[in-house]
């Protein structure tokens, strides 16, 4: 309802306020609470106006629930975080690229790996045997 009370929270108060202040003071002191409700509701308003004139006209459009410093910051700051966010999601698209590009990378490695065994052509040469080893020239000049 009003205020977070209910319906049967209201009746209670109501008939307390009856037992307390008696049905002939109850009116006058209505009356009295609601001066003081509209005398309040004034303050707000009038603290309300004085601070958008001194915050100027960028902050015409000022709301009290705005003072929250979460939502006075996403409000004036909603187009950095826009930004923020936008660069959020290339930075991850860029990640995501890197991370396939690597990806593609080891598994050319592989590749490359498996393919540089030992050849077929290579393998009977191996096989063979060891080779007669070549002498060196024969220098006459030399002590």
């Amino acid at each position: 309802m009003l205020f977070g009370i209910d319906g049967v929270d209201l009746i209670i108060i109501l008939v307390l306020a009856v037992v307390m202040f008696g049905p002939e003071k109850l009116p006058q002191y209505s009356r009295k609470a609601a001066r003081l409700f509209v005398y309040f509701r004034d303050i707000a308003n009038n603290a309300k106006t004085t601070l958008s004139t001194e915050l100027g006209p960028e902050y015409a459009d000022l709301e009290l629930k705005d003072l929250n410093p979460k939502t006075f910051i996403s409000k004036q700051l909603r187009d950095e975080v826009a930004l923020l966010d936008e660069a959020k999601r290339e930075l991850k698209e860029t990640q995501d690229l890197l991370k396939q590009s690597s990806k593609d990378v080891e598994k050319a490695a592989n590749l490359k790996d498996v393919g540089a065994g030992p050849s077929a052509s290579s393998a009977p040469a191996l096989e063979a045997g060891p080779t007669k080893p070549v002498a060196s020239p024969f220098d006459t000049e030399a002590t």
